[in-house]
């Protein structure tokens, strides 16, 4: 069984992959330092997949620790990176923070692994290197952009050393995987969406809401050049994206060439506003939720949603939640964290 390295296993993303990754017969080794994250999910991963998880606590940016694992552990594999600072007000507020660590994290691991000869690397990176694109869908060959936030930026220059590192013909085979909006939650409400404090993002402000955690839900902006005025994005059941890391992680070790890099959007294709995922949420759970409409968010593109054509030819990936699903299993998340 190849084991794989999952820095922020315990994430929501990286949780949902380490599922994944056993339903495909490898053997996920989760990094994670839990600062963005609870203990409590490594439960839930043990009830899924009936095997408890092995753990590494602590930093990825802390190189003994990387050494450490690395030395215990025989036949690694490769290394799928979640681990990173990710909200965008957050970054707009604390740049530093955001430079420091998912800058550092990446190098910490990208040295390591040329040490230890171990090649295979998938990198979690975002739609936000495109910025506000010239064209909708859009497409791996869209020019990256000067990014709208301090956390965009980090996945830009992310992917800016993880280029010249493979030009220096590093034995490398790295594959960036520019993801949109991962929503949802696992079917057996076992695994979701943890946000620490306020939620960043949309879905588990709005599950909050509907639950009276929080007591309404505001739309940053309606007077934006869309169908109704508020932002678009790509909203991606967290299941289909898991399964795409997995995909790409068998697409690696297919490539002959010692050096390789590649990068792939991973979405639906299709784009929903902010105001269509509202309504869809009310009508898939018959919930009614509070919300008003504010002022924009600083750091907020206007729209955005992926061509997913190289995805679907190179990795034999394609998404098959449905949106309505996910904001199902959102839900029924939200009400398994009350009981």
């Amino acid at each position: 069984m190849k084991k794989i390295i999952v820095t922020g296993g315990a994430g929501f993303i990286g949780s949902h992959t380490v599922v994944e990754l056993y339903n495909a017969g490898y053997e996920p080794i989760i990094i994670d330092n839990f600062s963005n994250s609870q203990k409590s999910v490594l439960a839930g991963l043990q009830n899924i997949t009936g095997s408890a998880v092995k753990l590494f606590e602590g930093d990825c940016c802390n190189r003994d620790l990387l050494k450490k694992i690395f030395t215990e552990e025989e036949n690694i594999d490769g290394i799928i990176h979640f681990a990173a600072h990710k909200a965008v007000s957050e970054s707009v507020q604390n740049p530093l923070k955001y430079y420091r660590n998912n800058l550092n994290s990446l190098m910490a691991l990208l040295e390591i692994m040329q040490n230890y000869n171990c090649s295979n690397f998938v990198f979690s990176s975002s739609c936000t290197v495109y910025g506000q694109p010239d064209k909708l869908p859009v497409t791996e060959v869209a020019p990256k952009k000067p990014a709208e936030s301090p956390y965009g930026n980090t996945k830009k220059i992310c992917e800016d050393i993880i280029e010249d590192v493979i030009k220096s013909n590093a034995e490398l085979k790295i594959i960036s995987l520019r993801y949109f909006n991962p929503i949802g939650a696992h079917a057996s409400s076992l695994i979701g969406e943890l946000p620490l404090g306020v939620p960043d993002n949309l879905v588990p402000y709005i599950t909050q809401t509907a639950a009276g955690i929080r007591e309404k839900l505001t739309i940053f902006g309606n007077d934006y050049d869309t169908s109704d005025g508020t932002c678009v994005r790509d909203y991606i059941h967290v299941i289909d994206l898991a399964k795409a890391h997995v995909k790409a992680f068998e697409y690696l070790n297919k490539q002959e060439d010692k050096t390789f890099y590649d990068v792939f959007n991973i979405g639906t294709g299709h784009g929903n506003s902010v105001k269509e995922i509202v309504e869809t949420f009310q009508s898939a759970n018959n919930v009614n939720l509070n919300y008003v409409v504010g002022k924009r968010r600083e750091g907020d593109i206007e729209k955005i949603f992926a061509d997913v054509d190289k995805a679907t030819t190179l990795l034999n990936w394609k998404t098959e939640l449905s949106l309505e699903q996910a904001l199902i299993d959102a839900w029924n998340w939200q009400k398994a964290l009350r009981k």
